[in-house]
């Protein structure tokens, strides 16, 4: 990446929060595994392992002009960002595509299904920002195996030749799916191909929180003055399984796990703050018992949601209604309303 001014050191109250936003997430990540095991949600996709590349660049978006575009996972960025948890996680209970939280008002687009779709969604938003003469950054999450779709190449061809401002960030966390990176990326590294694209890139260990904060905001003070795109590669490791309907145990064991994960995210910034005097033991304990607590509130809020109303399956497909929805609207209406 060129040379921009160092990010100002992350100060000991940062790195509180920071510990608390990873604790909570770590948290309500667990317990939604549980819940799907329970049968509360049908589905859902764990992010453990990847706390720090989440939060750490979540926690840079300004809200009052940049956007962020999540994939499926990107829970730890919207914990950051002070997304509605029950909102977020109403996706994972099949109420409403995307969530029911605010998009506009969160400044998080809503939770993007298709894989690398909300690339270009990002790009169109931060190019817009450009036209508009804002000074916005568009936030893009993907994974290693995402990059291998031709949206993603598009995105970045566009990004490039118009000089977006846009921070693509790639969490690399060693598995599309099943597949390891190294099957599916030629070269082995996502950051490479952003040369391509004119794009400045950086590799960054994406278990450390401090490394993902000072590389998120180096990366958004030159998407913001003009410099155009950058990509940002988090090199992290997927604990768990894909989503709750994968077995991982099908294609590495937990000895390949163990050996491959690295140091725990969330223990490495315990240490970091135990050693630099920056918190104390009591202060882990409250923040971890608070996480519980909070994820333990989420469940209850999700599970008082009622299922949304039938008709709204019409309401939103397109600006003007077809007839033939319009046809297919009443002709619902006449067998589940009676009306």
């Amino acid at each position: 990446m060129p040379a921009t001014t160092d990010p100002p050191a992350l100060t000991a109250p940062e790195l509180r929060e920071l510990y608390r936003l990873m604790a909570a997430t770590r948290a309500l990540d667990t317990a939604a595994v549980a819940w799907q095991r329970q049968g509360a949600i049908p589905g859902f996709a764990p992010q453990l392992g990847q706390e720090a590349a989440q939060v750490g660049s979540g926690f840079v978006v300004d809200r009052r002009r940049d956007f962020a575009f999540p994939t499926y996972r990107e829970l730890g960025v919207a914990r950051a960002m002070g997304v509605d948890m029950v909102g977020y996680m109403a996706t994972h209970k099949a109420l409403w595509h995307g969530g029911l939280y605010d998009p506009a008002q969160s400044r998080f687009a809503p939770v993007q299904a298709v894989v690398a779709g909300s690339v270009l969604h990002a790009v169109g938003w931060a190019h817009g920002q450009t036209l508009a003469g804002h000074d916005g950054v568009a936030l893009s999450y993907f994974g290693d195996g995402a990059s291998s779709q031709g949206d993603v190449h598009e995105a970045m061809n566009f990004a490039g030749v118009l000089r977006a401002p846009v921070v693509f960030f790639v969490q690399n966390n060693g598995w599309a799916i099943s597949v390891p990176t190294e099957r599916q990326v030629a070269g082995g590294s996502v950051a490479a191909r952003a040369a391509g694209y004119g794009i400045v890139s950086e590799r960054v260990d994406g278990n450390d929180v401090v490394a993902v904060v000072e590389a998120t905001r180096r990366a958004f003070a030159q998407a913001r003055s003009g410099g155009g795109p950058v990509l940002i590669e988090a090199m992290t490791y997927r604990r768990g399984p894909h989503s709750t309907s994968d077995d991982p145990g099908r294609y590495r064991s937990l000895e390949d796990e163990r050996r491959d994960a690295g140091t725990d995210p969330l223990e490495r910034l315990a240490q970091q703050l135990l050693r630099t005097g920056a918190a104390d033991q009591a202060f882990l304990e409250e923040a971890r018992s608070a996480a519980a607590a909070d994820a333990e509130q989420v469940r209850t809020k999700l599970a008082a949601l009622g299922p949304r109303p039938g008709r709204e399956m019409f309401e939103f497909v397109y600006q003007e209604p077809t007839g033939a929805l319009k046809s297919q609207a009443a002709a619902w209406r006449v067998e589940s309303e009676h009306v």
